[in-house]
């Protein structure tokens, strides 16, 4: 009968895994020594290390607490009490103060911040303060302060009154941005810019700097339309109206209609309407017709 001879297995799987483990050990020493020579390259002792890892665990621990205590809403137990004690010694809002109104309603800012009085000085936060009186109309700025230890100042900046818009039912005042401040009547509206037209609001900006180009003609302008949301139709107080071009060429023609007017005083002259779209001309229109051809000649010959 053959014989069987087996191969010592658990040997070799035994020197296996001390070589295995052998190669682990010398690997953590590698780690271990890699990580030594790196530590002692930085500028730090021993015992500097020990206080920065405590450092870094007592700030992490505080940081746990720290969330455990706003999630079970100790952060605004310790707030109100802290209000309520300042409120007790006086420090609460009983006086409010608002200076630069001039044209807005300073009642209309009171009931802005009514909310606000009483209310303990800790809890006061001038930024939402600040932002809601941003929301009104009239306000362009506002500075929000408190004066221990019982006042609130609100010092506001206006928006300047630029001309009036006309809308379908009603006048109202814009600034010199087309911001809408309030209604105004006609009568209060009279001696002020009428602008009108679809989109006009939007171009109130640019309208100003399209007159700046000729300061002279500004005080004779009653109004002004946007047309066709592409150009502007200028009115006088004479009732005569100025048609000029679109674009860039608007403020060349309205400066060259200034020179024209300069020489042959047409404000207040015969034409009631000139027309200057045209590069180069000017379209003059009396009340019966064409202006005549000797009036339109000499304007056109200088």
């Amino acid at each position: 009968m053959a014989k069987v001879t087996r191969k010592p297995t658990g040997v070799r799987r035994s020197a296996a895994a001390r070589s295995r483990n052998q190669k682990a050990r010398n690997a953590r020493r590698h780690t271990a020594s890699a990580l030594d020579r790196m530590m002692a390259a930085l500028p730090f002792t021993e015992e500097q290390w020990h206080k920065f890892f405590l450092a870094l665990i007592i700030a992490a621990g505080l940081a746990l607490a720290w969330t455990v205590a706003s999630l079970a809403g100790v952060p605004d137990l310790l707030r109100d009490q802290l209000a309520r004690s300042a409120s007790r010694a006086g420090y609460e809002v009983r006086t409010l103060r608002v200076t630069g109104v001039e044209r807005m309603s300073e009642q209309s800012v009171y009931e802005r911040l009514r909310d606000d009085l009483d209310r303990p000085m800790p809890l006061v936060d001038v930024q939402e303060i600040r932002q809601g009186l941003l929301d009104m109309p009239w306000v362009a700025d506002a500075r929000v302060s408190r004066q221990l230890p019982d006042m609130l100042r609100v010092d506001i900046v206006e928006r300047e009154p630029h001309a009036a818009l006309q809308k379908p039912d009603r006048l109202v005042l814009v600034d010199a941005q087309g911001n809408e401040l309030e209604p105004v009547s006609s009568g209060k509206a009279a001696k002020m810019l009428i602008i009108s037209g679809p989109g006009a609001q939007r171009q109130v900006s640019e309208l100003a700097r399209l007159l700046d180009n000729a300061p002279a003609l500004r005080p004779q302008i009653a109004a002004a339309e946007w047309v066709g949301n592409r150009r502007w139709n200028l009115t006088f107080r004479t009732g005569q109206m100025l048609a000029l071009p679109e674009g860039e060429d608007g403020a060349a023609a309205l400066v060259r209609f200034a020179e024209m007017d300069g020489r042959n005083r047409l404000i207040g002259g015969q034409a009631i309407a000139i027309d200057m779209r045209v590069p180069d001309r000017a379209y003059l229109r009396c009340k019966d017709g064409p202006c005549p051809h000797s009036l339109a000649s000499r304007i056109e010959a200088e």
